[in-house]
Protein backbone atom coordinates (compact mmCIF):
# COMPACT_ATOMS: atom_id res chain seq x y z
CA UNK A 1 0.00 0.00 0.00
CA UNK A 2 3.03 2.21 0.30
CA UNK A 3 3.18 2.82 -3.43
CA UNK A 4 -0.41 3.91 -3.51
CA UNK A 5 -1.54 1.08 -5.76
CA UNK A 6 -4.51 0.34 -3.56
CA UNK A 7 -6.14 3.76 -3.95
CA UNK A 8 -8.17 4.95 -6.90
CA UNK A 9 -6.34 8.25 -7.11
CA UNK A 10 -3.08 6.51 -7.86
CA UNK A 11 -4.83 4.29 -10.42
CA UNK A 12 -5.76 7.32 -12.48
CA UNK A 13 -2.23 8.68 -12.40
CA UNK A 14 -0.68 5.37 -13.43
CA UNK A 15 -3.25 5.10 -16.21
CA UNK A 16 -2.27 8.51 -17.61
CA UNK A 17 1.38 7.57 -17.69
CA UNK A 18 0.71 4.18 -19.19
CA UNK A 19 -1.92 4.91 -21.81
CA UNK A 20 -1.50 8.56 -22.87
CA UNK A 21 1.49 7.72 -25.03
CA UNK A 22 -0.17 4.83 -26.96
CA UNK A 23 -3.21 7.01 -27.56
CA UNK A 24 -0.93 9.61 -29.19
CA UNK A 25 0.77 6.97 -31.29
CA UNK A 26 -2.47 5.51 -32.56
CA UNK A 27 -3.78 8.94 -33.48
CA UNK A 28 -0.59 9.83 -35.43
CA UNK A 29 -0.57 6.45 -37.15
CA UNK A 30 -4.16 6.77 -38.32
CA UNK A 31 -3.42 10.16 -39.86
CA UNK A 32 -0.12 9.18 -41.50
CA UNK A 33 -1.71 7.96 -44.72
CA UNK A 34 -3.62 11.18 -45.19
CA UNK A 35 -0.51 13.24 -44.50
CA UNK A 36 1.47 11.32 -47.12
CA UNK A 37 -1.31 11.71 -49.63
CA UNK A 38 -1.60 15.44 -49.07
CA UNK A 39 2.12 16.29 -49.09
CA UNK A 40 3.49 13.76 -51.63
CA UNK A 41 4.50 15.62 -54.86
CA UNK A 42 2.94 14.38 -58.08
CA UNK A 43 5.67 12.82 -60.26
CA UNK A 44 6.26 14.64 -63.53
CA UNK A 45 6.73 12.84 -66.81
CA UNK A 46 4.53 9.89 -65.83
CA UNK A 47 1.27 8.89 -67.43
CA UNK A 48 -2.11 9.51 -65.87
CA UNK A 49 -2.67 5.78 -65.27
CA UNK A 50 0.56 5.54 -63.32
CA UNK A 51 -0.54 8.54 -61.27
CA UNK A 52 -3.86 6.83 -60.40
CA UNK A 53 -2.00 3.64 -59.48
CA UNK A 54 0.33 5.54 -57.19
CA UNK A 55 -2.54 7.35 -55.50
CA UNK A 56 -4.36 4.04 -54.89
CA UNK A 57 -1.21 2.61 -53.31
CA UNK A 58 -1.05 5.58 -50.99
CA UNK A 59 -4.74 5.33 -50.03
CA UNK A 60 -4.56 1.64 -49.07
CA UNK A 61 -2.50 2.16 -45.90
CA UNK A 62 -4.96 4.87 -44.85
CA UNK A 63 -7.88 2.41 -44.79
CA UNK A 64 -5.74 -0.18 -43.00
CA UNK A 65 -4.59 2.30 -40.40
CA UNK A 66 -8.20 3.39 -39.81
CA UNK A 67 -9.30 -0.19 -39.00
CA UNK A 68 -6.29 -0.72 -36.76
CA UNK A 69 -7.10 2.53 -35.00
CA UNK A 70 -10.67 1.41 -34.31
CA UNK A 71 -9.49 -1.93 -32.91
CA UNK A 72 -6.90 -0.23 -30.72
CA UNK A 73 -9.43 2.29 -29.43
CA UNK A 74 -11.87 -0.53 -28.65
CA UNK A 75 -9.26 -2.38 -26.63
CA UNK A 76 -8.31 0.80 -24.84
CA UNK A 77 -11.95 1.49 -24.05
CA UNK A 78 -12.25 -1.97 -22.51
CA UNK A 79 -9.18 -1.29 -20.40
CA UNK A 80 -10.64 2.04 -19.32
CA UNK A 81 -13.93 0.37 -18.36
CA UNK A 82 -12.11 -2.29 -16.35
CA UNK A 83 -10.06 0.37 -14.62
CA UNK A 84 -13.17 2.37 -13.76
CA UNK A 85 -14.89 -0.73 -12.37
CA UNK A 86 -11.86 -1.54 -10.24
CA UNK A 87 -11.76 2.04 -9.01
CA UNK A 88 -15.46 1.94 -8.16
CA UNK A 89 -15.08 -1.36 -6.28
CA UNK A 90 -12.09 0.02 -4.41
CA UNK A 91 -14.06 3.11 -3.42
CA UNK A 92 -16.87 0.93 -2.09
CA UNK A 93 -14.41 -1.20 -0.12
CA UNK A 94 -12.79 1.92 1.32
CA UNK A 95 -16.18 3.28 2.36
CA UNK A 96 -17.22 0.02 4.03
CA UNK A 97 -13.97 -0.39 5.92
CA UNK A 98 -14.06 3.23 6.96
CA UNK A 99 -17.48 2.66 8.51
CA UNK A 100 -16.15 -0.53 10.05
CA UNK A 101 -13.21 1.22 11.71
CA UNK A 102 -15.39 4.11 12.86
CA UNK A 103 -17.92 1.74 14.38
CA UNK A 104 -20.64 3.03 12.04
CA UNK A 105 -20.26 6.49 13.61
CA UNK A 106 -19.35 8.77 10.72
CA UNK A 107 -18.88 11.75 13.03
CA UNK A 108 -15.68 10.18 14.36
CA UNK A 109 -16.53 11.14 17.93
CA UNK A 110 -16.15 7.60 19.24
CA UNK A 111 -19.84 7.00 19.86
CA UNK A 112 -20.10 4.10 17.43
CA UNK A 113 -20.57 0.43 18.19
CA UNK A 114 -17.67 -1.81 19.13
CA UNK A 115 -15.63 -3.61 16.47
CA UNK A 116 -17.31 -6.97 17.07
CA UNK A 117 -20.79 -5.56 16.49
CA UNK A 118 -19.61 -3.61 13.43
CA UNK A 119 -18.16 -6.77 11.83
CA UNK A 120 -21.31 -8.74 12.65
CA UNK A 121 -23.43 -6.04 11.01
CA UNK A 122 -21.11 -5.98 7.99
CA UNK A 123 -21.55 -9.73 7.37
CA UNK A 124 -25.30 -9.48 7.88
CA UNK A 125 -25.62 -6.52 5.51
CA UNK A 126 -23.42 -8.22 2.91
CA UNK A 127 -25.68 -11.26 2.97
CA UNK A 128 -28.75 -9.05 2.56
CA UNK A 129 -27.13 -7.23 -0.37
CA UNK A 130 -26.06 -10.39 -2.21
CA UNK A 131 -28.85 -12.84 -1.41
CA UNK A 132 -31.67 -10.48 -0.42
CA UNK A 133 -33.10 -10.35 -3.96
CA UNK A 134 -32.39 -13.99 -4.84
CA UNK A 135 -35.62 -15.98 -4.58
CA UNK A 136 -35.06 -18.66 -7.21
CA UNK A 137 -33.22 -21.94 -7.62
CA UNK A 138 -30.56 -20.73 -10.00
CA UNK A 139 -26.83 -19.96 -9.94
CA UNK A 140 -25.79 -16.78 -8.23
CA UNK A 141 -25.06 -13.97 -10.74
CA UNK A 142 -21.31 -13.57 -11.39
CA UNK A 143 -21.15 -9.99 -10.14
CA UNK A 144 -22.87 -10.88 -6.86
CA UNK A 145 -20.75 -13.97 -6.38
CA UNK A 146 -17.60 -11.94 -6.97
CA UNK A 147 -18.78 -9.35 -4.46
CA UNK A 148 -19.58 -12.04 -1.88
CA UNK A 149 -16.23 -13.82 -2.25
CA UNK A 150 -14.21 -10.62 -2.25
CA UNK A 151 -15.74 -9.05 0.84
CA UNK A 152 -16.11 -12.28 2.82
CA UNK A 153 -12.44 -13.06 2.22
CA UNK A 154 -11.55 -9.69 3.70
CA UNK A 155 -13.85 -10.08 6.70
CA UNK A 156 -12.81 -13.66 7.44
CA UNK A 157 -9.12 -12.81 7.12
CA UNK A 158 -9.41 -11.14 10.52
CA UNK A 159 -9.57 -14.61 12.06
CA UNK A 160 -6.01 -15.29 10.92
CA UNK A 161 -4.78 -12.82 13.54
CA UNK A 162 -6.94 -14.14 16.41
CA UNK A 163 -4.57 -16.56 18.12
CA UNK A 164 -3.83 -18.10 21.48
CA UNK A 165 -0.46 -18.94 23.00
CA UNK A 166 0.52 -22.53 23.60
CA UNK A 167 3.70 -23.80 25.32
CA UNK A 168 5.99 -25.80 23.07
CA UNK A 169 9.59 -27.01 22.97
CA UNK A 170 11.92 -25.48 20.39
CA UNK A 171 15.18 -27.14 19.38
CA UNK A 172 18.18 -24.85 19.12
CA UNK A 173 21.10 -25.20 16.63
CA UNK A 174 23.46 -26.36 19.39
CA UNK A 175 21.15 -29.26 20.25
CA UNK A 176 19.62 -27.72 23.35
CA UNK A 177 15.90 -27.19 23.81
CA UNK A 178 13.97 -24.26 25.20
CA UNK A 179 10.37 -23.84 26.29
CA UNK A 180 8.70 -21.15 24.17
CA UNK A 181 5.17 -19.89 23.60
CA UNK A 182 3.89 -20.58 20.08
CA UNK A 183 0.86 -18.92 18.52
CA UNK A 184 -1.97 -21.11 17.30
CA UNK A 185 -5.41 -20.23 15.89
CA UNK A 186 -7.96 -19.96 18.65
CA UNK A 187 -9.64 -23.31 19.28
CA UNK A 188 -13.21 -22.23 18.47
CA UNK A 189 -12.09 -20.60 15.21
CA UNK A 190 -9.89 -23.55 14.27
CA UNK A 191 -12.80 -25.93 14.75
CA UNK A 192 -15.74 -23.95 13.33
CA UNK A 193 -14.40 -21.68 10.58
CA UNK A 194 -13.26 -24.45 8.17
CA UNK A 195 -16.58 -26.23 8.71
CA UNK A 196 -18.54 -23.07 7.88
CA UNK A 197 -16.46 -22.43 4.76
CA UNK A 198 -17.20 -25.98 3.59
CA UNK A 199 -20.92 -25.49 4.24
CA UNK A 200 -20.84 -22.27 2.19
CA UNK A 201 -19.16 -24.08 -0.71
CA UNK A 202 -21.81 -26.80 -0.59
CA UNK A 203 -24.69 -24.30 -0.58
CA UNK A 204 -23.31 -22.35 -3.53
CA UNK A 205 -22.72 -25.67 -5.29
CA UNK A 206 -26.40 -26.54 -4.86
CA UNK A 207 -27.41 -23.27 -6.51
CA UNK A 208 -24.89 -23.82 -9.32
CA UNK A 209 -26.35 -27.26 -10.04
CA UNK A 210 -29.62 -25.67 -11.20
CA UNK A 211 -28.18 -24.03 -14.31
CA UNK A 212 -30.15 -26.55 -16.41
CA UNK A 213 -33.58 -27.25 -15.03
CA UNK A 214 -37.04 -28.34 -16.13
CA UNK A 215 -38.95 -25.75 -14.11
CA UNK A 216 -39.16 -21.97 -14.38
CA UNK A 217 -40.64 -19.02 -12.55
CA UNK A 218 -43.48 -16.67 -13.40
CA UNK A 219 -44.00 -13.21 -12.02
CA UNK A 220 -47.32 -12.75 -10.24
CA UNK A 221 -47.50 -9.22 -11.61
CA UNK A 222 -47.70 -10.62 -15.12
CA UNK A 223 -51.31 -10.35 -16.25
CA UNK A 224 -51.16 -13.36 -18.55
CA UNK A 225 -49.89 -15.48 -15.68
CA UNK A 226 -52.63 -14.29 -13.36
CA UNK A 227 -55.27 -15.23 -15.90
CA UNK A 228 -53.83 -18.71 -16.40
CA UNK A 229 -54.47 -21.65 -14.15
CA UNK A 230 -52.03 -21.77 -11.29
CA UNK A 231 -50.48 -25.01 -10.07
CA UNK A 232 -49.08 -23.45 -6.91
CA UNK A 233 -50.79 -21.23 -4.36
CA UNK A 234 -48.43 -18.88 -2.52
CA UNK A 235 -49.27 -17.83 1.03
CA UNK A 236 -50.32 -14.21 1.43
CA UNK A 237 -47.33 -13.30 3.61
CA UNK A 238 -44.97 -14.17 0.71
CA UNK A 239 -46.89 -12.61 -2.15
CA UNK A 240 -43.78 -10.91 -3.60
CA UNK A 241 -41.93 -14.16 -4.32
CA UNK A 242 -41.97 -15.59 -7.87
CA UNK A 243 -44.18 -18.62 -8.36
CA UNK A 244 -42.65 -21.85 -9.68
CA UNK A 245 -44.00 -23.46 -12.85
CA UNK A 246 -43.48 -26.98 -14.17
CA UNK A 247 -44.42 -28.69 -17.46
CA UNK A 248 -48.00 -29.89 -17.97
CA UNK A 249 -46.94 -33.50 -17.42
CA UNK A 250 -44.83 -32.66 -14.38
CA UNK A 251 -41.13 -33.04 -13.75
CA UNK A 252 -39.18 -36.06 -14.91
CA UNK A 253 -38.20 -38.75 -12.43
CA UNK A 254 -34.55 -37.74 -12.73
CA UNK A 255 -35.31 -34.10 -11.92
CA UNK A 256 -37.56 -35.11 -9.04
CA UNK A 257 -34.85 -37.32 -7.51
CA UNK A 258 -32.27 -34.57 -7.94
CA UNK A 259 -34.51 -32.04 -6.21
CA UNK A 260 -35.14 -34.43 -3.32
CA UNK A 261 -31.41 -35.11 -2.93
CA UNK A 262 -30.59 -31.40 -2.96
CA UNK A 263 -33.31 -30.77 -0.41
CA UNK A 264 -31.95 -33.40 1.96
CA UNK A 265 -28.46 -31.99 1.53
CA UNK A 266 -29.59 -28.42 2.23
CA UNK A 267 -31.58 -29.61 5.24
CA UNK A 268 -28.50 -31.27 6.73
CA UNK A 269 -26.46 -28.12 6.09
CA UNK A 270 -29.15 -26.09 7.83
CA UNK A 271 -28.99 -28.32 10.91
CA UNK A 272 -25.20 -28.15 11.05
CA UNK A 273 -25.16 -24.36 10.69
CA UNK A 274 -27.85 -24.05 13.36
CA UNK A 275 -25.85 -26.24 15.75
CA UNK A 276 -22.71 -24.16 15.24
CA UNK A 277 -24.67 -20.95 15.73
CA UNK A 278 -26.29 -22.28 18.91
CA UNK A 279 -22.94 -23.37 20.33
CA UNK A 280 -21.38 -19.96 19.62
CA UNK A 281 -24.33 -18.14 21.19
CA UNK A 282 -24.19 -20.37 24.26
CA UNK A 283 -20.53 -19.40 24.78
CA UNK A 284 -21.30 -15.68 24.64
CA UNK A 285 -21.62 -13.87 27.91
CA UNK A 286 -25.15 -13.04 29.04
CA UNK A 287 -25.46 -9.23 29.25
CA UNK A 288 -26.29 -7.76 32.61
CA UNK A 289 -29.05 -5.71 30.99
CA UNK A 290 -30.85 -8.95 30.11
CA UNK A 291 -30.46 -10.41 33.60
CA UNK A 292 -32.01 -7.27 35.07
CA UNK A 293 -35.21 -7.85 33.08
CA UNK A 294 -35.75 -11.46 34.20
CA UNK A 295 -38.91 -12.26 36.19
CA UNK A 296 -38.66 -13.11 39.86
CA UNK A 297 -39.70 -16.72 39.29
CA UNK A 298 -39.71 -19.09 36.35
CA UNK A 299 -43.33 -19.99 36.95
CA UNK A 300 -44.39 -16.39 36.37
CA UNK A 301 -42.41 -16.32 33.13
CA UNK A 302 -43.77 -19.47 31.48
CA UNK A 303 -47.26 -19.46 32.98
CA UNK A 304 -49.08 -21.99 35.15
CA UNK A 305 -49.99 -24.44 32.36
CA UNK A 306 -46.46 -24.90 31.03
CA UNK A 307 -44.94 -24.89 34.53
CA UNK A 308 -47.34 -27.60 35.72
CA UNK A 309 -46.45 -29.79 32.74
CA UNK A 310 -42.70 -29.28 33.23
CA UNK A 311 -42.63 -29.77 37.00
CA UNK A 312 -44.79 -32.89 37.36
CA UNK A 313 -43.72 -36.43 36.56
CA UNK A 314 -40.35 -38.05 36.13
CA UNK A 315 -40.67 -38.26 32.35
CA UNK A 316 -40.77 -35.08 30.30
CA UNK A 317 -41.53 -34.96 26.58
CA UNK A 318 -41.06 -31.58 24.89
CA UNK A 319 -42.83 -32.93 21.79
CA UNK A 320 -45.98 -33.66 23.78
CA UNK A 321 -45.85 -30.23 25.39
CA UNK A 322 -45.59 -28.52 21.99
CA UNK A 323 -48.47 -30.61 20.69
CA UNK A 324 -50.49 -29.53 23.73
CA UNK A 325 -49.69 -25.86 23.10
CA UNK A 326 -50.72 -26.21 19.42
CA UNK A 327 -48.69 -23.27 18.17
CA UNK A 328 -50.09 -22.02 14.87
CA UNK A 329 -47.60 -19.31 13.92
CA UNK A 330 -43.94 -18.41 14.33
CA UNK A 331 -44.97 -15.32 16.29
CA UNK A 332 -46.54 -17.49 18.99
CA UNK A 333 -43.53 -19.81 18.92
CA UNK A 334 -41.17 -16.86 19.42
CA UNK A 335 -43.16 -15.65 22.44
CA UNK A 336 -42.99 -19.11 24.01
CA UNK A 337 -39.26 -19.32 23.26
CA UNK A 338 -38.60 -15.96 24.94
CA UNK A 339 -40.55 -16.89 28.06
CA UNK A 340 -39.02 -20.37 28.37
CA UNK A 341 -35.50 -19.02 27.85
CA UNK A 342 -35.99 -16.36 30.52
CA UNK A 343 -37.35 -18.97 32.95
CA UNK A 344 -34.37 -21.24 32.20
CA UNK A 345 -31.92 -18.56 33.35
CA UNK A 346 -34.02 -17.85 36.43
CA UNK A 347 -33.89 -21.54 37.40
CA UNK A 348 -30.16 -21.76 36.65
CA UNK A 349 -29.42 -18.74 38.81
CA UNK A 350 -31.51 -20.12 41.67
CA UNK A 351 -29.81 -23.52 41.38
CA UNK A 352 -26.35 -21.95 41.58
CA UNK A 353 -27.39 -19.72 44.50
CA UNK A 354 -28.83 -22.70 46.38
CA UNK A 355 -25.63 -24.65 45.78
CA UNK A 356 -23.55 -21.86 47.32
CA UNK A 357 -25.84 -21.56 50.35
CA UNK A 358 -25.90 -25.34 50.91
CA UNK A 359 -22.12 -25.30 51.41
CA UNK A 360 -22.58 -23.25 54.55
CA UNK A 361 -25.97 -24.47 55.77
CA UNK A 362 -26.58 -28.19 55.72
CA UNK A 363 -30.26 -28.10 54.92
CA UNK A 364 -31.85 -30.91 52.93
CA UNK A 365 -34.67 -28.73 51.60
CA UNK A 366 -32.21 -26.34 50.00
CA UNK A 367 -30.53 -29.19 48.16
CA UNK A 368 -33.90 -30.46 46.99
CA UNK A 369 -34.86 -27.02 45.70
CA UNK A 370 -31.53 -26.72 43.92
CA UNK A 371 -31.98 -30.07 42.22
CA UNK A 372 -35.53 -29.15 41.20
CA UNK A 373 -34.41 -25.85 39.69
CA UNK A 374 -31.63 -27.63 37.81
CA UNK A 375 -34.10 -30.18 36.43
CA UNK A 376 -36.47 -27.42 35.34
CA UNK A 377 -33.61 -25.56 33.64
CA UNK A 378 -32.57 -28.69 31.72
CA UNK A 379 -36.16 -29.34 30.66
CA UNK A 380 -36.52 -25.75 29.50
CA UNK A 381 -33.37 -26.14 27.40
CA UNK A 382 -34.69 -29.32 25.75
CA UNK A 383 -38.00 -27.56 25.07
CA UNK A 384 -36.14 -24.69 23.38
CA UNK A 385 -34.19 -27.07 21.13
CA UNK A 386 -37.36 -28.91 20.14
CA UNK A 387 -39.12 -25.62 19.45
CA UNK A 388 -36.32 -24.42 17.15
CA UNK A 389 -36.34 -27.73 15.27
CA UNK A 390 -40.09 -27.54 14.73
CA UNK A 391 -39.83 -23.92 13.57
CA UNK A 392 -36.51 -23.79 11.67
CA UNK A 393 -37.16 -20.26 10.42
CA UNK A 394 -37.73 -18.90 13.91
CA UNK A 395 -36.36 -15.42 14.51
CA UNK A 396 -33.75 -14.69 17.14
CA UNK A 397 -34.92 -14.64 20.71
CA UNK A 398 -34.53 -11.64 22.98
CA UNK A 399 -31.51 -13.23 24.65
CA UNK A 400 -29.78 -13.99 21.34
CA UNK A 401 -30.32 -10.44 20.12
CA UNK A 402 -29.02 -9.05 23.40
CA UNK A 403 -25.91 -11.25 23.26
CA UNK A 404 -25.10 -10.16 19.71
CA UNK A 405 -25.70 -6.51 20.56
CA UNK A 406 -23.41 -6.45 23.61
CA UNK A 407 -20.81 -8.96 22.43
CA UNK A 408 -17.23 -7.68 22.29
CA UNK A 409 -15.42 -10.83 21.17
CA UNK A 410 -14.54 -10.38 17.48
CA UNK A 411 -13.97 -14.08 16.84
CA UNK A 412 -17.36 -15.03 18.24
CA UNK A 413 -18.99 -12.20 16.29
CA UNK A 414 -17.57 -13.51 12.99
CA UNK A 415 -18.49 -17.14 13.68
CA UNK A 416 -21.99 -16.26 14.88
CA UNK A 417 -22.89 -13.99 11.98
CA UNK A 418 -21.28 -16.32 9.40
CA UNK A 419 -23.20 -19.36 10.69
CA UNK A 420 -26.41 -17.32 10.93
CA UNK A 421 -26.37 -16.19 7.30
CA UNK A 422 -25.53 -19.72 6.10
CA UNK A 423 -28.39 -21.05 8.20
CA UNK A 424 -30.72 -18.55 6.54
CA UNK A 425 -29.50 -19.42 3.04
CA UNK A 426 -29.90 -23.15 3.67
CA UNK A 427 -33.43 -22.61 4.99
CA UNK A 428 -34.33 -20.58 1.90
CA UNK A 429 -33.01 -23.27 -0.44
CA UNK A 430 -35.10 -25.91 1.33
CA UNK A 431 -38.15 -23.66 1.06
CA UNK A 432 -37.57 -23.02 -2.67
CA UNK A 433 -37.22 -26.74 -3.37
CA UNK A 434 -40.41 -27.45 -1.41
CA UNK A 435 -42.25 -24.94 -3.59
CA UNK A 436 -41.09 -26.76 -6.73
CA UNK A 437 -42.08 -30.17 -5.34
CA UNK A 438 -45.52 -28.90 -4.32
CA UNK A 439 -46.11 -27.40 -7.76
CA UNK A 440 -45.00 -30.66 -9.39
CA UNK A 441 -47.33 -32.69 -7.18
CA UNK A 442 -50.30 -30.47 -8.02
CA UNK A 443 -49.60 -30.61 -11.75
CA UNK A 444 -49.25 -34.40 -11.72
CA UNK A 445 -52.52 -34.75 -9.83
CA UNK A 446 -54.29 -32.59 -12.38
CA UNK A 447 -52.67 -34.49 -15.26
CA UNK A 448 -53.75 -37.81 -13.75
CA UNK A 449 -57.35 -36.62 -13.38
CA UNK A 450 -57.41 -35.42 -16.99
CA UNK A 451 -56.08 -38.74 -18.23
CA UNK A 452 -58.68 -40.66 -16.22
CA UNK A 453 -61.45 -38.49 -17.64
CA UNK A 454 -60.13 -39.04 -21.15
CA UNK A 455 -60.04 -42.82 -20.69
CA UNK A 456 -63.51 -42.83 -19.15
CA UNK A 457 -64.84 -40.81 -22.08
CA UNK A 458 -63.38 -43.28 -24.57
CA UNK A 459 -64.77 -46.43 -22.93
CA UNK A 460 -68.20 -45.02 -22.01
CA UNK A 461 -71.01 -46.08 -24.44
CA UNK A 462 -72.19 -43.39 -26.78
CA UNK A 463 -75.83 -42.55 -26.46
Amino acid sequence: MGDGSGFPGFHSQSYDREYSRPLFRVASFSDSGDEQERHAPSPRGRSQSMSRTASSKVAAPSRLSSSVSKMSMKKLQQVVDEKSMEDEEMELMKEKYTKLLLGEDMSGSGKGVCTAVAISNAITNLYATVFGTCHRLEPLPPEKRSMWNREMDCLLSICEYIVEFSPTVQAMPDGSTHDVMATLPRSDILMNLPALEKLETMLLGILDSFDKREFWYADQRNQSFNESKKSFQRSEDKWWLPEPCVPDSGLSDRMHRELQQKRDQASQIHKMAMEINSSILSEMQVPSSYLETLPKSGRVGVGDAIYRYMSTGDQFSPEHLLNFLNLSSEHEALEIADSVEAAMYVWRRKASTTHVVSKWVNVTELNADGDKNLVLANRARSLLLCLKQRFPGLSQTTLDTSKIQYNKDIGQAILESYSRVLESLAHNIVSWIDDILIADENVKKGHKIRMQKQVFTQISPQR
